[in-house]
C-alpha cells in the first residue's frame, strides 16, 4: 500500500484490495497500521521484491526478523559485559529463548527489529557513543513507539560520560535533537508522513488478554457498562506513567539499562494489549542488566510457559495441534531410543 501511494495511517488493507490483502484476517481489514515509518520503509522494500507472491513476502519478512535477531545477538554480550552481567547468561535468556524463535522468527514479528535496534542503541551508548545510541533507539521507536522510553535513559548515560554545568539538561536536549533529526530523515525517505502519531490509538482486539483489558471486561460484565474497558486502559496508562517516573527517580541506583527493561515491562503489563512476544521488549534489556538471579529464574519460567500455550500466530493451541505435538514427541522419543540404545551383538565362540 505504501508503494502504491496509499495512506496506511488512514486506511486498512481492505481499501487496497487484491489477493494479498484478502489474506489479512477480517478483524484487521479496516484497521490502519500503528507502526512507524522505519518499519514501513523496510516492509515496502520486501513487498516490492515479492510482488503478489505471498510465500516470498512471508519469507522476506521472516528474513528481516532474522536480521533483527542477529543484531540483537551481536549487541547483547557487549551490553551485558558493561552492565556487569555474564554475557553467556545474557545470551541464554535474551537470545536463546523459545519466544525468540517461536514468535520473532516464526511469526516474523517486527518486534525483532525493534528489540535489535534497542539493544544496539543501548550498547552503543554505554560504549561512549551516545549520539549513535540515541539514533538507533529512535529507529527502534520508529518501528514500535514504546522503545522511545529508552531515550530518557540514553540521556542519563550520556550525562554520566560528560562534564560541565547543566550536563543532564544538555544531554536530554542532545538526545531529543538526535531523535528528532532521525525521525525527520526517516519519515522523509519513507514518504509516509506523520500519520503514525495519530495511529498510535489504533484499537486492539476486543478479546485481548492484557490485565487491563481483562479487568475492563470483568468490570463491564458486573456493572453492565461498555465504558469499563476504556476506563481500565486509561488507568493502566496512568500506572505505566507512574512506574516510569519512579524508575526515572531511581535510575542512578538501579542503572539505566535495567530501568529501561523495567519500564518496558510496565508498559507491557499495564498496556491495552499483551502478546507473548511483547515480553521480549522488557526481557532482553533485563537479560543484559538484571543483577538478581531470582529475576532471571522467574523470567525463564514465564517464557517456558508462554512458549507452549500460544502459537506463533498469537492464538492458543487447538485439538489438532495438540494431537500433532503428542505424535511428534512420541515419534522423536522412539527414534532417540532406537539410536541411543546400544545394540546387543551375540558373542561368537572361538
Amino acid at each position: 500500500m505504501v508503494g502504491a501511494g496509499f495512506d496506511v495511517y488512514e486506511h486498512g488493507p481492505a481499501y487496497y484490495g487484491g489477493p494479498v490483502a484478502a489474506e489479512v484476517p477480517a478483524i484487521w481489514q479496516h484497521t490502519p497500521t500503528p507502526y512507524g515509518p522505519f518499519f514501513l520503509l523496510v516492509a515496502t522494500g520486501v513487498a516490492a521484491a515479492a510482488g503478489a507472491h505471498l510465500a516470498a513476502g512471508v519469507l522476506g519478512m521472516r528474513l528481516v526478523a532474522v536480521l533483527g535477531v542477529v543484531l540483537l545477538t551481536a549487541a547483547l554480550p557487549g551490553l551485558a559485559r558493561r552492565c556487569g552481567v555474564d554475557p553467556a547468561a545474557a545470551l541464554w535468556l535474551g537470545a536463546l529463548n523459545p519466544l525468540v524463535l517461536a514468535h520473532l522468527v516464526a511469526g516474523a514479528h517486527n518486534d525483532a527489529i525493534m528489540v535489535g535496534l534497542l539493544v544496539a542503541g543501548l550498547a552503543a551508548a554505554v560504549a561512549r557513543r551516545p549520539a549513535l545510541g540515541a539514533a538507533l533507539v529512535a529507529l527502534a521507536a520508529l518501528v514500535k513507539a514504546p522503545a522511545a522510553i529508552a531515550l530518557l535513559f540514553i540521556a542519563t548515560i550520556w550525562a554520566d560520560q560528560t562534564g560541565g554545568r547543566w550536563r543532564r539538561v544538555r544531554t536530554m536536549f542532545y538526545s531529543a535533537a538526535v531523535a528528532a533529526a532521525t525521525t525527520v530523515v526517516v519519515t522523509a525517505v519513507a514518504g509516509t508522513g506523520y500519520g503514525w502519531i495519530r495511529a498510535l490509538d489504533t484499537p486492539v482486539s476486543t478479546e485481548n488478554w492484557s490485565p487491563m483489558s481483562v479487568l475492563g471486561r470483568l468490570t463491564g460484565e458486573i456493572l453492565g457498562t461498555a465504558h469499563a474497558v476504556p476506563m481500565w486502559r486509561w488507568i493502566g496508562l496512568g500506572a505505566a506513567v507512574v512506574a516510569g517516573a519512579i524508575l526515572w527517580l531511581r535510575r542512578t541506583h538501579i542503572g539505566p539499562v535495567y530501568a529501561v527493561g523495567l519500564g518496558l515491562g510496565a508498559i507491557v503489563l499495564f498496556g491495552p494489549a499483551l502478546r507473548p512476544w511483547y515480553l521480549l521488549w522488557a526481557l532482553v534489556p533485563l537479560a543484559a542488566a538484571a543483577p538478581d538471579g531470582h529475576v532471571r529464574r522467574v523470567a525463564a519460567v514465564a517464557c517456558a510457559a508462554l512458549a507452549v500455550v500460544v502459537l506463533p500466530s498469537g492464538f492458543a493451541f487447538g485439538a489438532e495441534q495438540v494431537a500433532q505435538a503428542i505424535f511428534g514427541c512420541v515419534l522423536a522419543a522412539g527414534l532417540a531410543a532406537a539410536v541411543l540404545t546400544p545394540s546387543r551383538v551375540p558373542a561368537v565362540a572361538r
